[in-house]
């Protein structure tokens, strides 16, 4: 799915939409599915805000190694987490600054949670990823700068059930500023339980 969002062929509203296909045919046709099963032969896929053109930045990189940490999840673990670098990017006129981390454990990688001022209301509460490179979800990189388009943020799986225990953004990765980019929760829920 992500080798489709980082081609450079084609306008990005439709590399985007093509993105979005894929993704829906994998959430409503495959068995581990975090959606139910009403959900998944409803076939509506994953609600989105509308494509925001300008919600596609460039973040400067600047390496900035924290402590490292742990989150226990309840299934699979100890989750280790280490802030590897502060991303400092300008989005819809507002200085953001968010952490991206290394993951140890659970698969490795690079991995970007975020909470905006969305969470709770029109996305899931606990915040949206950006970046998991374990799962080679990211866009890359343009001119010495991380793309990061949230357009393609995308709700953890425990968004959908809680059958699955994920990992949340840490408080250096709550920005008030609300984007309405990407994966939103649906108008009027979910039409079976989460179960």
């Amino acid at each position: 799915m992500y080798e489709v969002a980082r081609s450079g062929t084609g306008p990005a509203e439709a590399r985007w939409r093509r993105f979005r296909a894929l993704r829906d045919e994998l959430f409503t046709g495959h068995p581990c599915s975090p959606l139910g099963a009403s959900d998944r032969q409803a076939g509506t896929g994953v609600p989105y805000f509308p494509f925001e053109p300008s919600a596609r930045v460039l973040a400067a990189v600047e390496d900035a190694p924290g402590e490292p940490f742990e989150i226990v999840l309840h299934d699979d673990g100890v989750l280790g987490l280490e802030r590897l670098a502060w991303l400092s990017f300008e989005l819809f006129g507002r200085a953001c600054r968010l952490a991206l981390y290394r993951l140890s454990g659970y698969g490795a990688g690079l991995f970007l949670p975020f909470r905006d001022g969305t969470a709770g209301e029109r996305t899931y509460g606990g915040g949206r990823y950006l970046i998991d490179t374990r799962k080679l979800a990211d866009l890359g990189v343009e001119g010495g700068r991380l793309v990061l388009d949230f357009n393609f943020a995308y709700h953890p799986s425990c968004a959908y059930s809680p059958r699955w225990d994920c990992p949340l953004a840490p408080p250096e990765n709550r920005l008030e500023l609300a984007i309405e980019a990407g994966e939103c929760l649906p108008a009027n829920g979910w039409t079976a339980s989460r179960a």
